[in-house]
């Protein structure tokens, strides 16, 4: 699960549960408009996309075998945070119209401003093109659901992926979603995030310890897929 590494972002707004500037910042240098929303069906083929260029960071292409009929037939198919939920990150020059098929009542997106020093190139602006006619690029997701804990007798969110494209990430872009996760979690009084990371992957490893988090070197991830979960349709 790739994220975004130091440097940290700039020093948070008190009123800011993500931590990051508030929308209202005044944009100098070079300013980067961000948007989280709830991702739709129409998001799918950047879901994909961003699906396949994680793998590939992951060095797990082997494995990939999502397509956008498969992730249509699975995704959007209950209310957010009941079921399989996507936060989708978008990135401009320019700010954000407003735009109510956004809104909702379980979810309003989020929207910060970024003051870089230099402008990011964005190679696949094109591909990534969120919209008609809109200098509006998908940059980034991150894709969650509810588990359970015995032992809080509590709910909470298991995050499943999360990644930023090469070109936005170590610009606090990777923070921005995991903490509208957290914050989504406490809103809804549950009571922990959890999700893992790759042994190798010391930056994130070192990004989720400043977040706060908590690596237990102790646990293992246990997996039954393929024909291995196969053999178990007639055995019961």
């Amino acid at each position: 699960m790739a994220a975004a590494a130091p440097p940290p972002p700039p020093t948070p707004a008190p009123s800011a549960p993500t931590g990051l500037p508030d929308s209202d910042s005044t944009p100098v240098g070079h300013p980067l408009f961000t948007r989280i929303r709830l991702a739709t069906p129409l998001d799918i083929p950047h879901i994909h996309k961003l699906i396949h260029q994680m793998a590939i960071f992951e060095k797990l292409t082997h494995l990939f075998t999502a397509t956008e009929s498969s992730l249509a037939s699975t995704l959007f198919k209950s209310p957010p945070f009941q079921s399989f939920t996507i936060f989708l990150l978008e990135v401009s020059a320019h700010p954000f119209e407003k735009d109510s098929n956004f809104h909702s009542q379980s979810f309003t997106p989020i929207e910060r401003i970024f003051n870089l020093d230099h402008t990011i190139i964005d190679p696949e602006a094109e591909t990534f093109k969120s919209g008609i006619n809109s200098d509006v690029v998908v940059a980034g997701f991150v894709l969650f659901f509810p588990n359970f804990s015995t032992f809080l007798g509590k709910p909470g969110f298991y995050v499943e992926d999360l990644f930023v494209r090469e070109c936005y990430r170590r610009k606090g872009l990777g923070k921005l979603l995991l903490s509208a996760v957290a914050s989504q979690a406490v809103k809804m009084e549950y009571g922990r995030v959890e999700w893992v990371v790759l042994d190798w992957n010391v930056n994130a490893i070192k990004f989720y310890e400043e977040m706060g988090a908590n690596v237990l070197p102790e646990w293992r991830i246990c997996r039954l897929t393929g024909p291995a979960l196969e053999a178990y349709r007639d055995a019961i």
